[in-house]
């Protein structure tokens, strides 16, 4: 029967609290129920999970509306509970059940409006309680001293107010106490204690919830984080056993090194942490992975870090180009999209257009456009800016031509004019392709003058769209 319930990182908004009770009823050996985003879940359904799922060890309610925080109270065979980035908390009768659960190891209350009285109650008075991650709890960061808690009886806080990896050595034994990385130190670690194990899991797996949410939002107050903590840690999370954890930590280096969607900037300081890290190594392993999300995900942190001149060239020397030239052929559209983002940026200039080229990157952005002509507006932009890119330069131009870019240009000319096409972004990469392989045609001919008007008229009529 069913163990494992996970429903996220996208909002579950239709699902209700009948549902979960339902889920509860079905499902008695449930051990593990995580669901993002579900607007209400009341004290019916949290009970009906506490007497039919007599097993549930490891809960997250996140990013909900409303829990009916006195019935979380009753979770007695919970050990593991996060509640981040849930509203309408009352947070003193939150900490006044939550404390006495008896089994409560670790604790999540992330993004949270949570207050110094409730987490002080939590570290307190909660008998067997060992970490509490309170990442990004502006309340609660406001209230407290400039001496923060780090811990407290032997319990663990975990806060951006703390060296969050100093906070996690202290979990271990006195030989890690040196350690830069304490999770990788902890996953080399043979003859590991099973309880610690389970803890450890259970950190990786919220962070990497917590710092793709926070990267999301931006926060130009976190600035120094991304760069003193968030940065390693995102690292660290790369190097995961679990796939699931991965996945989030390249998504959210993928969104943390952007800070203006629409120009296409990104913070070079930012990129370059990751850089220094070995990061573009670890996407670049995890981009080879048989996994499609994990594919997508490390293809669009790579394009995006690419951005950067110093990574762009980093990614060129490790391979990279092969590497999403050979994803941009593959038959799952979001992993084709992000390798053809990352050929776009790395062909901006002239330093990487060959390397692409003899890639056989060409050959792949041409056939993208041909294999996905409809409802595809990201991916068609993403291959026809690349083109476009290469087409400025003389020899590709005369390959993109010769790969069939003549039949793909008509394809995009004609779903330009349509009305469902939805980016209006493709017309201009659409103009310099369209210039690119007409220089090539006269090249190809050697003979300037042929069709140069048929060409211009065109040039004008997309223009003026």
């Amino acid at each position: 029967m069913l163990e494992s319930v996970h429903f996220g990182p996208d909002a579950c908004e239709r699902i209700s609290s009948d549902a979960i009770k339902a889920l509860a009823y079905c499902c008695p050996r449930l051990r593990r129920l995580w669901m993002s985003g579900v607007k209400e879940v009341n004290g019916d359904a949290i009970n009906a999970l506490v007497e039919h799922c007599r097993k549930l060890k490891d809960v997250g309610f996140i990013e909900s509306d409303n829990i009916d925080e006195v019935a979380l109270g009753n979770l007695n065979s919970v050990k593991f509970l996060s509640v981040a980035g849930t509203r309408n908390l009352k947070w003193g009768s939150a900490a006044q059940v939550l404390s006495r659960l008896p089994c409560l190891v670790c604790l999540d209350i992330s993004r949270t409006d949570v207050n110094l009285s409730a987490i002080t109650r939590f570290l307190s008075s909660s008998q067997n309680l060992k970490v509490v991650c309170a990442l990004n709890c502006r309340v609660f960061e406001g209230e407290v001293d400039s001496n923060p808690m780090q811990s407290h009886k032997g319990k663990v806080l975990l806060t951006f107010l703390n060296d969050i990896f100093k906070g996690v050595t202290s979990l271990f034994a006195d030989n890690s106490k040196n350690v830069t990385d304490v999770l990788q130190y902890w996953r080399r670690t043979k003859n590991r204690d099973k309880n610690l194990d389970e803890i450890v899991v259970w950190i990786e797996w919220i962070f990497s919830y917590s710092l793709l949410r926070i990267a999301e939002n931006n926060l130009k107050e976190l600035d120094d984080f991304w760069l003193t903590q968030g940065a390693a840690v995102l690292l660290s999370l790369l190097r995961s056993s679990q796939e699931e954890v991965q996945e989030r930590a390249a998504t959210a280096i993928a969104t943390f090194v952007v800070i203006d969607d629409e120009n296409a900037t990104v913070d070079c300081q930012r990129a370059e942490a990751i850089l220094r890290g070995d990061g573009i190594r670890l996407l670049l392993d995890l981009a080879r992975s048989c996994q499609e999300g994990l594919q997508s995900e490390a293809a669009k942190a790579i394009a995006n870090l690419s951005i950067d001149s110093k990574v762009a060239k980093a990614v060129a020397e490790s391979g990279g180009i092969n590497i999403l030239a050979n994803l941009a052929k593959s038959i799952n559209r979001l992993v084709a999209e992000e390798a053809a983002g990352g050929l776009w940026n790395l062909s901006v200039g002239d330093d990487h257009k060959g390397a692409i080229a003899e890639a056989g990157g060409i050959k792949a952005l041409v056939d993208l456009i041909f294999k996905w002509s409809s409802n595809t507006d990201g991916l068609l932009e993403h291959a026809t800016g690349a083109l476009a890119n290469l087409g400025a330069d003389e020899k590709c131009s005369m390959e993109v031509a010769v790969a069939g870019g003549i039949h793909a240009l008509a394809i995009l000319l004609a779903l330009a004019n349509l009305k469902e096409c939805k980016s209006r972004l493709l017309v201009p990469w659409l103009i310099w392709l369209l210039m690119g392989i007409a220089i090539a045609i006269m090249l190809l001919l050697d003979k300037r003058q042929v069709h140069w008007k048929h060409w211009c008229n065109l040039l004008i009529l997309k223009m003026k769209l």
